[in-house]
């Protein structure tokens, strides 16, 4: 009876004892399967998710180039998205979390590459859209060509110098021919004169 007893216990002890290694065990491997990071990179943009952590006490960091873009404490989860500065080559993007609940759950810096974005065609509607114009068609340029401004009239013109004496007809008032009709008026004057002396010797011849 004695013997029985001691085997019963002895079993006992065993069971128990395997329990609790069990059991430690499965603690001692729990934070570490809970602690989930995770992280991703675009073109654009970065995303950090990370989850299952200890309730404070976490650091992120995440940086491109020499950029530093998240710098941060949180706790039992993390989960943010920012944007890259632009970029006309692949872009060094690395991320770091030191875990407070030991070294072992902290992870990084780890690094990935952002690709230069594609710039996206511009569509046929898009591209008539932002050619220029013409100012004007050829029809409308001949047409709205402005015309040869008309010469100035004839008043507002100098007058023309006058010729043959005009100066002198200007200051006396007479025609350049004056002199011809003063002579020929002298001889009409002598011919009629001559021709009254004629007459009246003739009436006296008479008499």
């Amino acid at each position: 009876m004695t013997a029985l007893r001691l085997r019963w216990q002895r079993s006992i002890a065993i069971a128990a004892t395997g329990a609790a290694a069990f059991v430690g065990t499965a603690i001692a491997a729990a934070p570490a399967q809970a602690h989930t990071p995770g992280w991703s990179v675009t073109c654009d943009s970065v995303s950090i998710d990370l989850k299952a952590y200890a309730q404070s006490g976490n650091k992120v960091t995440v940086k491109a180039g020499d950029k530093v873009l998240i710098s941060e404490n949180f706790g039992a989860s993390f989960n943010k998205k920012v944007d890259l500065p632009e970029h006309s080559k692949p872009l060094t993007v690395t991320a770091q979390v030191v875990a407070s609940d030991g070294d072992q759950y902290s992870w990084g810096p780890e690094t990935k590459t952002s690709p230069v974005c594609d710039t996206p065609a511009p569509t046929p509607s898009e591209s008539e859209s932002t050619e220029p114009s013409p100012s004007a068609s050829p029809s409308q340029s001949a047409s709205e060509k402005p015309e040869p401004s008309a010469p100035e009239s004839s008043s507002s013109a100098p007058a023309a110098k006058p010729q043959s004496g005009g100066e002198d007809l200007a200051e006396t008032g007479s025609s350049s021919n004056t002199p011809m009709i003063a002579g020929i008026a002298a001889a009409v004057v002598v011919a009629g004169g001559g021709l009254v002396f004629f007459a009246r010797k003739r009436r006296s011849s008479h008499s």
